[in-house]
Formats: C-alpha cells, sequence, structure tokens
C-alpha cells in the first residue's frame, strides 16, 4: 500500500514562517496580475477578458525555482493542494481548476505528486456581466524543496469590457490547456474496476492507446487526502494492460457505496483522467 504522504513534518515547521513569506500582489491594469514571489518560487494570474456570455479564461501561473516542486490537486495525507480563493467583491464566480498532468517524483523514501517546472492550473470564472472587472484572489499553495513552505498571495487585475487581442495570455493559457489529461476515448479508457471485498485492492483494466512494454504510471484518488500508486500482478499484452494498485489504509468505517475516485493513467506521451464509480 502507498499512500503518498508529502514531507510530513516538515509543514509544521514551515508554517510558523507563513506569515513572512506572504506574497502580495497589486492591482494591474492589464491581463496579468504582480508576481508574487517567495523563497522557493512565484505565482500570478493571468486571464481574458469575459466574453459576451461573462465566461473568463484565466489561469493560475506558478513558477518554481530549480530544485524545488509545487504540488497537483491531490498530493496526499501531507502535501498542500492548490487552494484558489475569489473575494466576493469580485462578483466573479470560481466554476473550476483544471490541472495539467503532474509528474511521480521519487526521492528517497520521499513520494511527491506535483511538478518541478512552470505549470500554469487553467481557471474558469464566470462575471455576472461582459463589462469591465476588478479580480482578487487568493492562492494558496505549497512549494517544497528540503521544507515545504506555505505560499499564500493576494492576486488582483482588471479585466476590460471589451474583446481584445492578448496574444501572450492566449498562449500560455493554449500551453496549459494542452497539457490537460485527455478523457476517456475508445482507444484510451479503463474498461473494467474491482474493489476487493476488504478495500485493500483495486484491480483494474486499461485499454492503452499504443502497443508496448513499458509500465504506465497510474494515480488512483480515493477520499480527500489519498492517493494510491503502487502496481502488482501487472501484465501488458499489445494495447491491454491489467494491475492490482494497493489500497490498504482508508478512513475509519469507510463505507465505498455511491463513492466515486479518479484514476490517471500516464503511458508515454499521453495521459488520461477518468472516474471509477462503486455502487
Amino acid at each position: 500500500m502507498r499512500v503518498i504522504s508529502l514531507r510530513a513534518g516538515s509543514l509544521i515547521i514551515a508554517v510558523v514562517s507563513a506569515v513572512s513569506m506572504l506574497g502580495l500582489s497589486h492591482p494591474a491594469q492589464a491581463e496579468m496580475s504582480d508576481w508574487a514571489q517567495n523563497e522557493g518560487g512565484r505565482m500570478r494570474l493571468v486571464a481574458l477578458s469575459p466574453d459576451a456570455d461573462g465566461h473568463i479564461r484565466a489561469g493560475l501561473q506558478i513558477e518554481p525555482k530549480p530544485g524545488w516542486i509545487t504540488y497537483w490537486r491531490e498530493p496526499g495525507n501531507n502535501g498542500i493542494p492548490p487552494q484558489i480563493t475569489i473575494a466576493p467583491q469580485s462578483g466573479v464566480t470560481l466554476d473550476a481548476v483544471s490541472y495539467p498532468v503532474p509528474k511521480h517524483i521519487v526521492s528517497g523514501k520521499v513520494e511527491d505528486i506535483g511538478y518541478d517546472a512552470p505549470v500554469t492550473l487553467p481557471l474558469s470564472l464566470t462575471a455576472p456581466k461582459a463589462g469591465p472587472v476588478t479580480l482578487d484572489a487568493t492562492a494558496f499553495i505549497g512549494i517544497c524543496k528540503d521544507i515545504c513552505i506555505p505560499f499564500q498571495a493576494q492576486l488582483s487585475l482588471k479585466l476590460g469590457g471589451a474583446a481584445q487581442s492578448r496574444p501572450q495570455e492566449e498562449t500560455i493559457l493554449q500551453s496549459a490547456a494542452a497539457r490537460l489529461p485527455e478523457a476517456p476515448s475508445a482507444d484510451f479508457k479503463v474498461v473494467a474496476h474491482i474493489l476487493s471485498p476488504d478495500m485493500k485492492q483495486l484491480s483494474l483494466k486499461i485499454t492503452l492507446p499504443e502497443e508496448g512494454a513499458s509500465t504506465p504510471d497510474i494515480i488512483v484518488t480515493g477520499p480527500t487526502g489519498y492517493a494510491f500508486t503502487r502496481q502488482t500482478n501487472a501484465a501488458r499484452a499489445g494495447r491491454a494492460y491489467s494491475a492490482d494498485i494497493a489500497i490498504g489504509k482508508l478512513p475509519k468505517n469507510y463505507d465505498i457505496r455511491g463513492k466515486q475516485w479518479g484514476v490517471l493513467v500516464i503511458d508515454g506521451t499521453r495521459a488520461m483522467e477518468s472516474t471509477l464509480a462503486f455502487e
């Protein structure tokens, strides 16, 4: 069983200095906020003006310094998943946060699911109207090297009411969207999943996009705070792949009925994310 445990204990030390590491960004007259910076990296908001329906395409751009990492949406027991809050006075609703394909980073006994290079998390927002908007947000992430430093920043930018050509912002957001895992398809999907009665083992059958001999990376996300990656009994025959994922510890008295877990399968240059439903 492998529940991803991210630098346990280091957060307790680092959180003491969280206030001193607070990054502040003042309103910018553009579709990018100022950079907020801390010891391990920097982050900012990037956005386009609302369209006719009030939809805003945006992103949280995170740039860890060399040797530092930041986390995916489900880092495990002790990591810090990204948190983004929009100020009520902005009148803007955060509809969804998307996550580019992460890396499975192993360093000794420490295992992380995250990003060791610049990454942009696509954001989908809605404004009440297509007019000018001042977007005020608080972003809270973990950024880690030898210890994990909570990194919180207030980010603000002003979006014009009229659609304008913003090639730099468009490029950033398009690049982020291109890094998202694909949806299940006929040539890349989970064919079957069965959880053992003792909930210690999840058996998966997967159709992979290409024939090969390599072992795909599989990340199963169960209840919040739990990620499982250890494979046993793996077998690949052409595009057919099967493996058992060791589950092990779950919350006390956890009832799987009616729950949905997530699964991310990374095979070569392609990645697919799907949902596993349990009746």
